[in-house]
């Protein structure tokens, strides 16, 4: 069986998609199904690839034992539309600017993350970049919610069994 592959994207991805992307990593490989998943992040704008993710988002994720720090932004390519499977975008203007650049054949497989957490009311992800420590703990709470529903509904259209260990 082929990987499925999710891409989770922000705007300078070094605080909500590299987050998102330690979350649902963490969150498979808990349930012993990473050998069914390729999972990534990226940016829509080049502002800091090659960095590391943001400093508080890195601490933040770390007391809920997460760990972002190998984690290196990139920059949306033309090729992620066609390899990945999933582009969940975390807001508005992600979204608006991943269906912008993507060629038509490729569309529906551009989403909004919290889509997967209707319960939270919400479509976006708020950027905590310019906010204190409590907005990075409120995206982490969001991206937990969205990971566990995601991970719920490709699990109910796929046949997916835990590896073994």
């Amino acid at each position: 069986m082929e990987k499925i592959k999710v891409l989770f994207v922000c705007m300078g991805n070094i605080c909500r998609s590299p987050t998102a992307e330690g979350v649902f990593t963490k969150l498979v490989k808990d349930q012993g199904l990473d050998a069914h998943f390729a999972i990534d992040s990226a940016g829509t704008h080049a502002y800091h690839i090659g960095k590391e993710p943001d400093l508080r988002s890195q601490a933040a994720a770390l007391q809920r034992g997460i760990d972002l720090s190998n984690l290196r932004a990139r920059e949306v390519r033309d090729e992620d539309f066609e390899d990945f499977d999933f582009l969940l975008a975390m807001d508005d203007d992600n979204y608006a600017i991943l269906l912008n650049t993507c060629p038509e054949q490729y569309k529906a497989k551009i989403k909004y993350f919290l889509d997967y957490a209707p319960e939270l009311n919400e479509r976006q992800v708020p950027d905590p970049y310019f906010g204190g420590v409590y907005g990075f703990e409120r995206v982490l709470d969001m991206i937990e919610e969205a990971s566990a529903g995601f991970l719920t509904a490709v699990q109910a259209s796929n046949d997916l069994t835990s590896s073994p260990t």
